[in-house]
């Protein structure tokens, strides 16, 4: 991920219910969707228990553009009714980052 600086994270927190039929499909739909938005910069998602998703954002317009998007709209009530037995999203403003990779 390529970014400038400072730059937005929405965190995205929650826990499956015991029926998921459908959930990843939308899951990688919506992944391949945010690719394409104004202001997107990267994504990065881990699952045991509790499931985490992290997108990368431009600017709060962006997100709040994201969170309007008709598609995300419909998989977000989806998730509301069928997938999720909570979640929580918390927006963030990254500052600085580093990282170290051996290759």
């Amino acid at each position: 991920m390529k970014a400038h600086k400072p730059y937005y994270a929405v965190i995205f927190s929650n826990a499956l219910c015991a029926s998921t039929e459908g959930y990843r499909d939308m899951a990688g739909k919506m992944e391949e969707l945010a690719k394409n938005q104004p202001g997107y910069l990267g994504f990065e998602t881990a699952r045991e228990e509790t499931g985490i998703s992290i997108s990368y954002w431009d600017s709060l317009e962006a997100i709040a553009a994201w969170k309007a998007n008709v598609e995300h709209e419909v998989a977000q009530a989806m998730g509301i009714k069928e997938w999720y037995q909570w979640y929580k999203v918390r927006i963030c403003q990254v500052l600085r980052e580093y990282n170290f990779n051996r290759e």
